[in-house]
């Protein structure tokens, strides 16, 4: 599995060091709460709000250079809309991954 990097957000805000800032102060803002929101679209098995969440975070992904784990996102996500959550435990292995990793930029 590819690990988490700023280098897409280095690339986007260039020499611009408040925006790269401000980026990444909306990811580490942003992803705990969405994260809890998928662990309780899971825990309710409501397929609808997993799939709508699995949808935001799959970008969050390919923000943060994870192509496999963007990959895995959005095959999960057509999953889900089949009521199948096989990928769960991959998927919540991600975001731990990232939830780590973002404590370390923030």
């Amino acid at each position: 599995m590819d690990k988490p990097n700023i280098s897409y957000i280095e690339q986007l805000s260039g020499d611009d060091e408040t925006f790269k800032k401000e980026f990444i102060n909306i990811l580490v803002t942003e992803f705990p709460q969405e994260k809890k929101t998928y662990e309780k679209a899971i825990s309710d098995i409501n397929y609808e709000d997993a799939v709508q969440i699995v949808h935001k975070l799959k970008h969050k992904f390919n923000i943060l250079s994870m192509s496999q784990a963007y990959t895995l996102a959005v095959d999960y996500e057509e999953e889900l809309k089949l009521k199948n959550m096989e990928k769960d435990p991959e998927f919540n292995e991600i975001l731990i991954i990232i939830e780590g990793y973002l404590k370390t930029i923030s």
